[in-house]
């Protein structure tokens, strides 16, 4: 019989360095205790690295600075996949997204239809904020962005610079998708919005 653990590592290593793990990935090879446990055991070995409570990765490895962990934002996009959840950044998270804003924020905050929560990763917290269906209806990879950002600039506050930025962004966008997510934004954004079509 090949231990929980032998089962686990011969499963991470046949990952590429990177991928994000999750107990759930392991449940096929014994009771959530045993894999706790082996995956205990596997981190005090170095196999793998916790990035967060839950959450493991096999590192990549970097000839000129060593281990390199995941971002705050991939671990997001994981609990996103994993949870087959619809997130949407909001407020600076969302204007550093958009290339309005170099400032990388220290925590990322998520409206999401999933579970709230509150996860650290190095100095940085995600944040998973429940969210009304209808805040998460835009289809836009851009547009929605652009609404979240706008919320965090504040009505009247936006520079000609910011405006110019956005609008040669919301060209970009699938032109149907844009009408769709217009429509959803508050009256003063819509106002914004419509100059790009």
């Amino acid at each position: 019989m090949e231990s929980v653990e032998f089962k686990a590592e011969r499963y991470i290593k046949a990952l590429s360095r990177g991928t994000l793990l999750f107990p759930e990935d392991f449940s096929r090879f014994g009771s959530s205790e045993a894999i706790r446990k082996a995956l205990q055991r596997l981190e005090e070995k170095g196999v793998i690295r916790r990035v967060a409570q839950g959450i493991y990765v096999r590192p990549i490895i970097s000839t000129y600075i060593g281990e390199v962990l995941p971002s705050a934002e991939e671990v997001a996009e994981a609990i996103t996949k994993r949870d087959r959840a619809r997130t949407l950044p909001t407020g600076s998270y969302a204007l550093n997204a958009l290339g309005l804003s170099t400032q990388v924020p220290m925590n990322i905050v998520l409206l999401t239809d999933g579970s709230p929560r509150k996860i650290k990763v190095g100095k940085r917290t995600i944040k998973f904020k429940k969210t009304t269906p209808k805040n998460l209806l835009a289809k836009g990879a851009i547009s929605r962005l652009v609404i979240q950002a706008l919320k965090e600039i504040g009505r009247n506050r936006l520079t000609a610079d910011e405006e110019a930025k956005i609008m040669e962004l919301l060209k970009k966008e699938n032109p149907q998708d844009l009408l769709h997510d217009i429509s959803l934004a508050p009256v003063w954004i819509q106002v914004i919005m419509k100059k790009a079509l």
